[in-house]
């Protein structure tokens, strides 16, 4: 979440939902999204099972490897990053330091996402038949993170949906899930924004989701949490659509 402290800080009032479990930046992008649901739900068909995984893409980070007379500016228009090098320290100002200048080869840093269709085979093997929560498997990227956080949201009943969150998690991280701010008044305040949705470690911890890890870097916990949070504070995730 952004330099808007006061807002972040943990509600007193009791939640009252059914069972209940932010910025660097980055440019929005908004995914096409199949079921108020979310990509988790199980299909009454296979045919409309099909439709669904064909509709919503894989996502995956796209990095660069610094290497020697690497700048930030020269990175970002060989990527053409949205918002130029500025951007791009934001979104990995974890990693280079605190001086955009100095840029070590070797780093790796996010520059962006890219999208690809779900195959047909993969569509085909969708089966309409329930499968148990356990039992199911994740990549590990953006895309694997947010089904997973979505299943687990799923059992705590807190609302939310892909492209809601998809779409926040661009805006706040570029989808980097090591990102920290550092600068802002949270981190003067000794409680710096971190991970994909950036929470401060005091919202991370009122509204961490039972089931999930404590780190608040990692990234399933991360998202459920700042749902969490987000669904408390206006209703889901999908009205966020700037600061919180």
């Amino acid at each position: 979440m952004p330099a808007r402290g006061k807002h972040r800080r943990p509600k007193v009032r009791r939640i009252a939902r059914v069972v209940i479990p932010v910025g660097t930046g980055g440019a929005a992008l908004a995914l096409p999204f199949v079921g108020v649901t979310g990509a988790h739900a199980a299909q009454p068909t296979a045919q409309v099972a099909q439709v669904a995984l064909a509709a919503v893409p894989q996502v995956e980070l796209v990095t660069h490897k610094v290497v020697k007379g690497d700048t930030l500016i020269r990175i970002a228009k060989k990527h053409t990053t949205s918002g130029g090098w500025q951007k791009l320290y934001k979104a990995n100002r974890a990693v280079i330091g605190d001086n955009p200048s100095v840029i070590k080869p070797g780093l790796t840093l996010t520059v962006g996402t890219k999208k690809s269709a779900a195959t047909p085979a993969a569509a085909k093997s969708a089966a309409p038949a329930a499968t148990p929560a356990a039992a199911k498997t994740y990549t590990n990227d953006l895309d694997g993170w947010i089904k997973e956080a979505l299943d687990v949201m799923a059992q705590h009943g807190i609302p939310g949906s892909y492209d809601g969150i998809h779409r926040n998690v661009m805006r706040e991280s570029s989808g980097n899930p090591q990102a920290i701010n550092n600068w802002d008044s949270n981190a003067a305040a000794g409680t710096p924004s971190k991970g994909l949705l950036q929470t401060i470690d005091p919202t991370f911890r009122a509204y961490h989701v039972p089931g999930t890890s404590m780190d608040p870097f990692d990234p399933v916990a991360n998202i459920a949490a700042a749902c969490n949070y987000a669904a408390d504070r206006y209703g889901s995730i999908d009205n966020v659509n700037g600061p919180y």
